[in-house]
């Protein structure tokens, strides 16, 4: 419950803030405050600290000349540099485990580190994706065990759910409203009147951190459902031999049809988020049948796409051991570096599963990242060589390309799969 009718100590207007985290989320946060104010960018991986002070962001969210611009940002991965901050913003990775379980110890690691830092007055606030419940009943207790500090009697926190949306740059943090929250109502101004210097697009303060947590992982199930819903129309469709982009592009004149459109999800998000709800909604006795349905629906879509590719080889007299397949694209989403639980990885994975030789190309992924993941990346196609082409991830750089060029990678006969409907209709064999 948010305390009300109390005096707590808070941060004053100028106090340094430290941003603990400095991924997607963390560093463009880091960057809009440092050209405020004095930030701290902190992150436990050297390296990364490493490669930000020399101008490069790995993530490609930010060039050069957008963080030499933030004139009062210090980069840094020595926790004792979080001791000259009163406010701390914890920016880290909320994934899920093996068994689609959530997996809360990258939060628990910042958590502890700003607990040692903590002093009376300061205030903590967290950004990263969790469930109703999380920073209140998992995240106060490490603070106030850490610091020997109380819980809004000696520090606040708040609660402000990030809304990045990697390789977006229409849509930059600035651009997008963003949720407050805090532990009690002078903590709830504070951390409002922060985020609203560097967001343009306002704030929508909400009425309890519990609320503010609940919103962060509806805004993503919601989509996550949506998309179900279409894949599943997909799979129907394919049975009946109905083109699903057609059929929607029907749809899709009346007024109220939502144009959501099947594909792989995956991703640190949508992929990810319904199971933090799932977890605490079964701690409480509850199964939600449609979440949980909507998460195996989208779960399928890769098994029938590699169904699909085979069945469609076959049918031209290949199987898979005799056949060479071009997958374009193992990211999670287009124009975006990030590996993180990407279905396109699992499609390439599955693929080489059934026999067949596979060439993943990708011109944003990191050759060395995704060979660590089981997937090594070729530079460029080979020309002539493939008897199956699947579109996997819709990266700029493949969006346009035409009939011509999309036909001279493979060999007679070849088979194009498009599993998001960007290539013309007349180029492909099938799509999703």
């Amino acid at each position: 419950m948010q305390a009300t009718d109390i005096e707590v100590p808070l941060p004053a207007d100028d106090a340094r803030v430290a941003v603990i985290g400095l991924g997607y989320v963390g560093l463009p946060l880091a960057v809009a405050f440092g050209a405020r104010r004095r930030v701290l960018g902190f992150d436990v991986d050297a390296a990364r600290v490493a490669e930000l002070r020399a101008g490069h962001d790995r993530t490609r969210e930010l060039a050069a000349d957008a963080l030499a611009s933030a004139g009062g940002l210090e980069l840094g991965s020595d926790p004792a540099g979080l001791r000259s901050c009163a406010i701390f913003i914890v920016a880290v990775p909320t994934p899920i485990d093996s068994f689609r379980e959530p997996d809360l110890e990258p939060l628990r690691q910042a958590t502890r580190l700003v607990a040692a830092a903590l002093k009376p007055g300061d205030l903590v606030i967290y950004e990263s994706t969790v469930y109703p419940g999380t920073t209140e009943e998992i995240c106060v207790p490490i603070l106030e065990e850490g610091s020997g500090l109380r819980f809004n009697v000696d520090f606040s926190c708040g609660y402000s759910p990030e809304r990045v949306s990697p390789g977006d740059h229409h849509r930059r943090l600035a651009d997008i409203r963003k949720i407050t929250s805090g532990s009690h109502p002078a903590a709830a101004r504070a951390v409002d009147a922060l985020y609203r210097s560097i967001i343009t697009a306002g704030t929508w303060p909400a009425p309890s951190i519990r609320v503010a947590e609940a919103a962060k992982v509806v805004e993503n199930i919601q989509r996550d459902v949506n998309i179900a819903l279409v894949n599943e129309l997909a799979l129907v469709f394919d049975r009946l031999g109905i083109d699903t982009g057609d059929v929607l592009e029907a749809a899709g004149t009346k007024w109220n049809f939502l144009p959501f459109r099947p594909g792989l999800v995956g991703g640190h998000c949508i992929g990810v988020d319904p199971y933090y709800l799932l977890h605490r909604s079964r701690n409480a006795g509850f199964h939600p049948e449609l979440i949980h349905t909507a998460r195996e629906v989208n779960e399928r879509v890769v098994g029938h796409v590699v169904g699909k590719v085979l069945s469609l080889l076959r049918e031209r007299g290949r199987e898979p051991a005799q056949s060479r397949v071009l997958v374009l694209g193992v990211t999670f989403k287009e124009n975006c570096p990030d590996l993180r639980n990407s279905r396109a990885l699992d499609l390439v994975r599955e693929l080489a599963a059934s026999g067949a030789r596979v060439d993943a190309v990708d011109p944003w992924a990191s050759p060395d990242e995704s060979a660590a993941l089981g997937v090594p990346l070729q530079d460029e196609p080979e020309q002539g060589a493939y008897d199956a082409i699947v579109l996997a991830v819709v990266h700029g750089q493949f969006r346009d390309w035409d009939a011509g060029r999309i036909r001279a990678l493979g060999r007679p006969g070849v088979v194009v799969y498009d599993v998001k409907s960007a290539w013309p209709r007349e180029v492909v064999d099938a799509r999703l």
